[in-house]
Order: structure tokens, then C-alpha cells, then sequence
């Protein structure tokens, strides 16, 4: 892939929105993680548990680029990432993490729930990245201090404009099908360019309408939730 080609900056782009809607809310993570610590130890427990966590999550990321080398691999990633994708849509997220009572017990906690939470994001942003090293590192370079300095911001508009949440997936979806297009055994069937992308313009319409659907049945079935939390 050459650098500051259009597919460069498309793929950087779809890396940036993976972080910031898979990991939108693990500031709300570190700050239950913090919460009961000293005000002078807080920015401390958030500073070294958050670069702990990037740490950790580039290496995993790093470490699946790798393994989607592996025949297979490309098709079962694809298929994860569309049901990430399906739950990002129609799950509603918990938030239990026990505050530490100590500096390294705060820190300890963030890289532990951040490692956990984001499984998803490293598998999307490997899939997106295509095998690119690079791009993986100047899409964390861009939306990690984004998602940890203003994730709460971006909380706030994906509750207020619920669209954010379905680009978000239909990006997520739409790396899942190029995973899947890119699997070495299904080479013969999506050998000509027009077969990939029809393959992956119907994969995000067809799962953007079942969450679609699915987010509305549940909205419908709770409506008391729907309105505290209007």
C-alpha cells in the first residue's frame, strides 16, 4: 500500500473510527478504575494504567496482523467481526470494574479492563489495517489520546445521535467483508473486483438493517430505559 495514496488515507480513516467507536468508553473504564483514589494519584493512575494499556493492545494488534498470515484465519476474523459489529448495534454496554484503593492496584485494574474490553478493537483494527505495521501504529498514535482524553465527549454524542454508533458498525462490517473477500480458500469466488464489492456493499446493507431492526425491537420493548436515558 503506497503512502498517502487514497487507500491509505480510507484505511487510516477506518482504523480511527474503529478505535474511537469500539473504544469510546474506556474513559469510563479508567474513571471507575480511579475513582477512589486521591485526587493527586488519579491523573497518575490514568496516565501509567492507560499507557500500560496502549502497550499491551499495540502488541496484540501487532501480534494478529501476524496470525492473519495463517490460512482460515481471514474468514473466521471476518465472521467475528460481523457479530462485533451486530452487538455494537443492539447490545447495550456494563460498566462493573472494582476501583483500586491503591496507586498500582488502580493502575493494574485499567490495563486488565482495557486488555479485556478491547479484544474487539484489536481484532477490527488488524483487519483493517490489511497487514500494514504502519498503519496500525499512526491510527493508535490518532485515536488513542482521543479516546482517552475525550472518549466522554463522544459518549455523549453517540447517545444524542445514535446514527455515529451505526457508521461506526457499518465501518466494522464493512472490514469484516474485505477480511472474508481476502481469504486465500475463497480466492476463486471473489476473483473478479466487482464480485468483492458487491460481496461487501450487501454484507454492510444486510447487517446494518437486521441491527437496524434489532436495536428498535429492543428500544420498543424497554421503553422506561429509552426515556431516563433522554
Amino acid at each position: 500500500m503506497d503512502f498517502f495514496s487514497i487507500e491509505f488515507f480510507t484505511t487510516l480513516l477506518s482504523i480511527v473510527v474503529i478505535d474511537l467507536v469500539l473504544a469510546g468508553d474506556n474513559a469510563i473504564v479508567i474513571g471507575l478504575a480511579a475513582r477512589n483514589l486521591p485526587k493527586n494519584q488519579q491523573k497518575k493512575a490514568i496516565i501509567f494504567g492507560t499507557v500500560g494499556a496502549i502497550i499491551i493492545r499495540a502488541i496484540a494488534t501487532m501480534l494478529v496482523v501476524y496470525l492473519l498470515n495463517i490460512p482460515g484465519l481471514h474468514l473466521i476474523g471476518g465472521l467475528l467481526l460481523l457479530w462485533i459489529a451486530y452487538k455494537l448495534m443492539t447490545e447495550e454496554d456494563q460498566h462493573e470494574v472494582k476501583s483500586g484503593n491503591s496507586l498500582l492496584a488502580a493502575i493494574w485494574t485499567i490495563v486488565i479492563a482495557d486488555t479485556a474490553m478491547g479484544i474487539d478493537n484489536v481484532l477490527a483494527v488488524a483487519g483493517a489495517a490489511g497487514g500494514s505495521f504502519v498503519l496500525v501504529f499512526i491510527g493508535l498514535l490518532i485515536s488513542i489520546p482521543v479516546v482517552v482524553w475525550g472518549s466522554t465527549i463522544i459518549i455523549k454524542f453517540m447517545e444524542k445521535y445514535p446514527i455515529i454508533i451505526f457508521v461506526g458498525a457499518a465501518v466494522v462490517a464493512w472490514t469484516a467483508a474485505k477480511m472474508i473477500v481476502k481469504e486465500p480458500f475463497l480466492m476463486g469466488i471473489f476473483a473478479k473486483a466487482w464480485i468483492q464489492y458487491a460481496f461487501e456493499f450487501i454484507v454492510v446493507v444486510i447487517l446494518i438493517s437486521i441491527g437496524y431492526t434489532k436495536s428498535n425491537q429492543n428500544k420498543a420493548s424497554n421503553p422506561e430505559k429509552e426515556k431516563s436515558a433522554s
